[in-house]
């Protein structure tokens, strides 16, 4: 059994994240993918595709279970660059995959149980005044898809980018220009459409922002823009381009980080969460989920090792049920932290103002005060008051929170520290490594069981 976990550090204003570690799923020995693998989607047997099958673009394939053909363009002109499933009204499975040269949409449908593939395949909507379309999504309550598009230029201008809609019978509707568009999602709820936005200035990139809008999935009209997160407030990583994103069943957001080989998590309310790294990918294209529970992200891109060639990383997200991680942690005798000797409380662990004495293995004795304890919300916070020998710094607040990653009790946790700005690097590092260790050692602790 996992545990998801993660650490935030707050030292003078500054923020750090742990990152979650993706594994290898189809390495450049044995894809059958190209560097331009990107655009996934899902089915509804879990099973994920992405296009740049065979090195071909008007081509789309299957990436887990057996690495097949699912759609090649009639066109060889065609540059197919999105894929997303969906049900019809009659409960029927379709698929639709943009086309990025031909300024078009392709609706698969006719599904054959004896190879997966889709009997028939037409062009859905199109207008020439689309830019590409380079993304899509769908709000499967009225079957819009949402098109994103961009038009790639040294400097940037409003205009280089488009958000398009499709309605069920495939009218084409340009909802807004933009500085250039790539990665688009609807919210679980169909109530916030998610685009990315970026600018750039004499060739270099010098924006890399995540639009929010508020969405009426049944006339396609988007209001209310605003920013969602800008990356060169968040962590100074402006420069590095926005991909693919998604949203999981509770709505956090995952965003893919092109060229630095991560996966940005945020919460419905803009908050980062955790980074996930994937270790054969550097320009992470595009992401989805999948597997049995749905519960699997999948990142592809092309592969660090040969970039002539598109791997896939995953990271699973099926962890320990939220309760049995948080009864580990509010009891608070840390007992499955190797380097805790002992743990004596002056009270219930509940019991705000209650201290907590805490000796290490090697010696050091921390007295720790209970300032905020929540059964609720699953989370607690103290701060140090007394340390044999002395710290660096006592003036902090720490919180550990147990969050739900899913809607079957599955969970994730973070560890916060928001140190005074007295607090010395060095103290504010230990704490780090500290509390990665314990980290690490909870989540060995919950794989026994």
């Amino acid at each position: 059994m996992k545990a998801s976990l993660a650490l935030l550090l707050l030292g003078a204003g500054a923020l750090a994240v742990d990152e979650l570690k993706a594994t290898s799923f189809i390495s450049s020995a044995d894809t059958k993918f190209g560097a331009t693998i990107e655009g996934t989607g899902v089915d509804k047997a879990g099973e994920i595709y992405a296009v740049s099958f065979n090195n071909d673009l008007p081509s789309a394939g299957q990436v887990t279970g057996k690495q097949q053909l699912l759609y090649k363009a009639s066109d060889s002109k065609a540059y197919v660059n999105g894929i997303r499933f969906n049900t019809d009204s009659k409960g029927a499975e379709e698929a639709y995959i943009v086309d990025a040269a031909l300024h078009q949409v392709y609706r698969l449908t006719e599904r054959q149980t004896s190879d997966g593939k889709f009997a028939k395949a037409d062009v859905f909507c199109k207008d020439e005044k689309m830019l590409q379309p380079n993304d899509l999504a769908i709000a499967p309550s009225s079957g819009r898809i949402f098109l994103s598009g961009m038009n790639y230029t040294s400097d940037s201008a409003n205009g280089d980018g488009d958000l398009w809609t499709c309605d069920s019978a495939g009218a084409a509707t340009r909802l807004g220009q933009f500085y250039r568009t790539n990665g688009i999602e609807v919210s679980p709820d169909e109530k916030t459409l998610y685009l990315s936005e970026s600018q750039n200035k004499g060739g270099a990139v010098v924006v890399n922002r995540i639009l929010a809008l508020d969405l009426d999935a049944s006339s396609g009209a988007v209001t209310n823009k605003r920013v969602f997160v800008d990356f060169g407030k968040l962590d100074k990583s402006a420069d590095t381009d926005i991909d693919g994103m998604r949203t999981d069943s509770n709505g956090n957001l995952y965003v893919t980080r092109n060229g630095i080989g991560k996966v940005a998590v945020f919460t419905p309310s803009g908050e980062l969460s955790a980074y996930i790294s994937t270790p054969s990918i550097d320009f992470v294209a595009s992401l989805e989920f999948g597997g049995p529970s749905g519960k699997d992200l999948y990142m592809v891109g092309k592969c660090k090792d040969d970039e002539t060639k598109g791997c896939v990383d995953k990271y699973s997200a099926d962890a320990a049920p939220v309760t049995e991680v948080w009864n580990a942690l509010r009891k608070q005798d840390f007992k499955f932290w190797a380097l805790v000797k002992s743990v004596q409380l002056s009270s219930s662990p509940s019991d705000v103002g209650g201290t907590r004495r805490t000796t290490f293995v090697d010696g050091t004795v921390q007295v720790h005060r209970l300032l905020e304890f929540s059964e609720l919300n699953r989370s607690l916070t103290y701060e140090i008051i007394g340390s044999e020998p002395p710290i660096g710094s006592l003036s902090a607040q720490h919180t550990i929170k147990v969050f739900p990653v899913t809607a079957d009790n599955t969970s994730y946790v973070q560890w916060s520290s928001d140190f005074s700005s007295e607090g010395s690097l060095e103290a504010v590092m230990d704490s780090k490594y500290k509390k990665l260790e314990a980290l690490d050692d909870l989540a060995k602790s919950l794989e026994k069981k």
